[in-house]
């Protein structure tokens, strides 16, 4: 929304989610999306729920020539079909690759090497419209969810842009989202999804921990106790351990036994505590006799 506004683009309303209740005083908290909408002066509906008439008159009054939607919910049929052009997303993946809900998380615990981004239209089916522009980015070994979401998100605001300009000069090109063999899918991530099952090899483990890395974030049991971890590294070796069995020398390291070598945690939150490097973490750790 940033770069179009910036970028001269005539916004003539943002619709985004109702404030919810957030933290310790569960006080009502605006989405910063309505924050700079605000600070924009442009007009913001609020919907509880898309199929409301009077939001849908509100939306209409509105006549704006495109919608642009952007990691928000299902949009109805009246809702996306509104516009003269249509609604364009933009979604986090090179389409038809990675469609659903967690497109950069399932790539990098997938082990992937590249992702992109994608603008398309909306139609019935979810992330199946005609594509209109891609743009290939590389996941590069230290980058995790946090990094590729700052990344995607740059890259998917000038992507946008020039669909825009596109649409604006009649020169894009339409494609049909082809589905040829086997193409990997992002659904929505669980807590089972976070759970680290060390029965897994080592490689595994370690992309899971980025493709989580820092929300939601991994986790494992350390004495009884959650314990997240946020950055890891590995060694391939036959150590004869049980899967999970762990061992730490209480200073620079603390590792799991994964199926093929040791899992080493580098950046944790113990239960109750702050995150923290791990050697911090054992300063304050009492290994058990």
């Amino acid at each position: 929304m940033r770069a179009m506004v910036e970028n001269g683009f005539n916004v003539v309303a943002v619709v985004t989610a109702p404030d919810k209740p957030a933290g310790r005083g569960m006080q009502l908290r605006p989405s910063a999306v309505k924050v700079y909408a605000e600070e924009q002066q442009i007009p913001l509906l609020q919907p509880e729920k898309l199929k409301d008439p009077q939001f849908l008159e509100a939306l209409a009054a509105l006549k704006a020539d495109v919608q642009v939607v952007v990691a928000f919910r299902m949009l109805p049929q009246v809702v996306w079909s509104m516009p003269a052009h249509g609604t364009i997303n933009v979604h986090g993946s090179l389409l038809p690759e990675y469609r659903g809900a967690a497109p950069i998380n399932w790539a990098i615990m997938n082990g992937a090497t590249q992702t992109g981004v994608t603008t398309f239209r909306l139609q019935h089916e979810i992330d199946t419209g005609n594509i209109l522009m891609q743009q290939a980015v590389p996941i590069e070994a230290d980058d995790d969810f946090g990094t590729m979401y700052t990344k995607l998100m740059e890259e998917g605001a000038s992507l946008l842009l020039k669909t825009l300009d596109a649409l604006i000069e009649g020169s894009l090109q339409e494609k049909e989202q082809k589905m040829e063999g086997t193409v990997p899918h992002a659904p929505k991530l669980f807590r089972e999804h976070q759970m680290i099952q060390w029965q897994q090899p080592a490689r595994s483990i370690h992309n899971q921990i980025r493709g989580l890395a820092p929300v939601p974030a991994a986790f494992t049991q350390l004495e009884g106790k959650q314990m997240k971890i946020f950055k890891s590294c590995f060694e391939l070796t036959e150590h004869g351990a049980d899967p999970g069995t762990w061992n730490s020398d209480g200073k620079h390291y603390l590792r799991f036994a994964a199926a093929d070598g040791w899992l080493y945690a580098l950046d944790v939150q113990y239960e109750g505590k702050k995150r923290m490097p791990i050697t911090d973490f054992l300063r304050g750790f009492r290994l058990p006799v």
